[in-house]
């Protein structure tokens, strides 16, 4: 592998499948997960040159335990984490109940990050915008009986576990695993909420260690 961003990417080796899926658009990421090993390889801005492969950066997470990207580093993602647990899936919507934080994107942040982000990808300090890693709720009254089955689900996720700011993109934009099973009718009604339908989280007191995702329950 080679990287744009080599001084803040782990370099693997990587095992890239002959016919990896790719993800369109402009980032790119390519996720395997060695079921195994228990290891997570992320890739971002993936491509497959004559000379091998490339990529803007890449990391690599031992999911038997909870440390994070050194301090300062960036992943796949640019708050550093990793990208495959904040997905939503079709199977935990199937099956009633999503039990993890969502990631999400939002078009401008700042440079600063919090817990348990370790990078940002901004050169603002306007405290009007919001920090990488920053975990944000579904108010606990916010009706959510008038929404589709799908979205239903996924909005009470959102209630419990929230939802966390991974990267730069487009405004409020969830990321779920390809499924010809979606609904996207049922999940347009996401549009419907509004940024003051969310209250912010202070995740200080959630945290054991600055370098450790373990949370305190």
């Amino acid at each position: 592998m080679s990287f744009e961003y080599d001084d803040e990417s782990d370099p693997g080796p990587y095992p890239i499948p002959a016919n990896p899926l790719i993800e369109g658009g402009s980032d790119h990421h390519l996720l395997i997960l060695q079921t195994d090993g228990c290891v997570l390889y992320e890739l971002f801005d993936a491509e497959k040159t004559p000379a091998g492969w490339r990529a803007g950066s890449g990391a690599v997470f031992y999911l038997n335990d909870y440390r994070l990207r050194p301090d300062g580093w960036t992943s796949a993602d640019a708050a550093g984490l990793a990208i495959l647990p904040g997905l939503v899936r079709y199977e935990e919507v199937a099956a009633g109940e999503i039990r993890h934080a969502i990631r999400f994107t939002a078009p401008h942040t700042r440079q600063d990050y919090v817990w348990p982000a370790r990078h940002y990808a901004s050169d603002s300090d306007d405290l009007n915008l919001p920090p990488m890693g920053m975990r944000l709720r579904l108010r606990a009254d916010y009706d959510t009986s008038g929404f589709p089955p799908q979205t239903r689900v996924i909005l009470e996720a959102m209630k419990k576990y929230g939802i966390v700011l991974a990267d730069n993109g487009s405004a409020w934009y969830l990321s779920g695993v390809p499924d010809e099973r979606w609904d996207n009718d049922d999940l347009h009604s996401l549009s419907r909420l509004v940024g003051a339908d969310f209250e912010a989280v202070d995740t200080s007191e959630m945290m054991i260690e600055p370098g450790s995702g373990r949370a305190r329950q």
